[in-house]
């Protein structure tokens, strides 16, 4: 490896991503490695775009968003664009998970609720096979 540049092996260790991950944002035309017969080269670009991708991926961004957003580096607007489009993005992802949060904890409490319940009839129908006894 030089400074420049990084094998696949290279960059799962680093990232801690499976050669097929990376194989994979390769077809999705995510990431432009450089090849030299079969070995792929990641540049520090590459691993830039992969940060921002695993990134993306951590808070719920689809694929086509991160493509979406990683093109819009490109715009010659010194990436107002970009910066724009992903704090819009961001937003919107943040409202479904605080969304998600919500539900997932009136949920968690019924459960519980639920539990308690099932609990209490557990050993109401104990306590009645005791004294049948």
């Amino acid at each position: 490896m030089t400074e420049e540049t990084m094998t696949i092996r290279e960059m799962c260790d680093a990232y801690g991503v499976t050669p097929r991950t990376l194989r994979f944002y390769e077809s999705k035309e995510l990431l432009f490695p450089a090849r030299e017969g079969q070995k792929r080269l990641f540049t520090k670009r590459d691993r830039a775009r992969l940060k921002l991708i695993l990134r993306g991926k951590r808070f719920g961004f689809s694929l086509e968003e991160i493509r979406q957003l990683l093109d819009l580096y490109h715009m010659g607007d010194q990436q107002h664009t970009q910066l724009a489009r992903t704090y819009e993005i961001a937003q919107e992802r943040l409202a479904d998970m605080e969304q998600q949060r919500e539900e997932l904890t009136e949920a968690i409490e019924d459960l519980k609720e639920q539990l308690k319940w099932g609990e209490k009839m557990l050993q109401s129908m104990l306590a009645d096979k005791k004294v049948a006894e």
